[in-house]
């Protein structure tokens, strides 16, 4: 451990402790279902979804029974550009007398994004962003900032793009411990999806507050086996500060061969259903997580086309069987 790095975590631990999120203590008894609902459920972003206002969001969230929420730290939910110091504090206020937990919130970045045109220093811009996350987040009052790491560009060497995802993530880190703040990257976006490229890449950004939100969707979709999937919990352990959970089902998809009067196989298209009903064994997965001691919350999102459509109906019943399926955890 490098001095610059020792200094960061002592600077950390001592100024922000309440800010730093627990990682995953290795003893199975600190295992604590905490359920979170994460407002791009009812942001509207896909097709037929109902949106729900901030406000009409958090009452939602507390009328369904749970404990904390995840918000979109974009439009139309909470975006830096539409809340000054007054609406912040007006936004905190509402939470706390809901008596709900603000988890976190959920940035959106993608810090390969214009690699192509090496003038612009996007890296650089998307650290920026996050860093105005933090500082929003801060106000707020949580600890923890969502972020993605950068979807892969055709043409473009490999190790190039990683390289960039490595820079922004550092600098996107110092920026967020300004204010206290845990990033928690996301398996999501194509730069180190997989856990052996997620643990090195959070090895080389070597940062305390650059942690990870470790979901079980992605593995799966990777087509990796259920012990693969474990193993995939096992190796990210020092890093695991969230987990989002949602569940799928695959649409098989076909593309019509006019010559040979035939079909061929395309990548299937994944619908939402409410968890236990799709396709990935979150009974393994939680049972690892309480294997390692997990201390982060349980963030449930729908964020697909969801089984049933979009109606603010079927999206409360969908939201209520999350409930009802943790309860086998606790």
């Amino acid at each position: 451990m490098n001095k610059f790095t020792y200094l960061s975590i002592l600077l950390f631990i001592l100024f922000f402790p309440a800010a730093a999120q627990k990682t995953p203590s290795g003893n199975p008894a600190d295992f604590k279902v905490k359920t979170c609902l994460h407002s791009v459920s009812y942001a509207g972003f896909w097709r037929g979804q109902h949106r729900l206002t901030v406000d009409e969001f958090l009452v939602k969230a507390k009328e369904l029974g749970y404990e904390g929420v995840m918000l979109v730290a974009k439009r139309p939910h909470v975006s830096p550009h539409d809340y000054d110091k007054a609406a912040r504090a007006q936004l905190k206020a509402k939470i706390d007398s809901l008596g709900l937990t603000l988890v976190g919130l959920a940035g959106y970045t993608d810090f390969t994004a214009g690699i192509d045109k090496p003038g612009i220093p996007n890296a650089e811009i998307q650290a920026a962003w996050v860093g105005e996350i933090a500082e929003l987040a801060k106000d707020l009052g949580t600890g923890m900032v969502r972020i993605f790491t950068g979807y892969e560009r055709p043409g473009i060497p490999y190790d190039k793009q990683y390289a960039e995802v490595v820079e922004g993530l550092k600098m996107a880190g110092k920026l967020a411990a300004e204010h206290g703040i845990t990033l928690a990257v996301q398996n999501h976006h194509d730069i180190a999806l997989h856990h052996d490229a997620m643990y090195w890449l959070l090895n080389e950004v070597n940062l305390p507050n650059v942690m990870a939100g470790w979901d079980a969707w992605s593995p799966v979709l990777e087509g990796l086996t259920p012990r693969e999937q474990r193993e995939s919990i096992l190796k990210m352990k020092p890093y695991i500060v969230n987990t989002i959970v949602a569940d799928y089902v695959a649409h098989p998809r076909y593309t019509y061969v006019n010559e040979l009067t035939n079909y061929k196989a395309e990548q299937p298209a994944m619908r939402a259903v409410p968890v236990g009903e799709g396709i990935i064994d979150y009974k393994n997965w939680f049972a690892t997580l309480k294997e390692i001691g997990y201390q982060g919350w349980v963030v449930y999102e729908m964020c697909e086309v969801l089984d049933g459509g979009g109606s603010i109906d079927n999206l409360d019943q969908t939201a209520k069987i999350f409930l009802e399926y943790m309860e086998q955890f606790k």
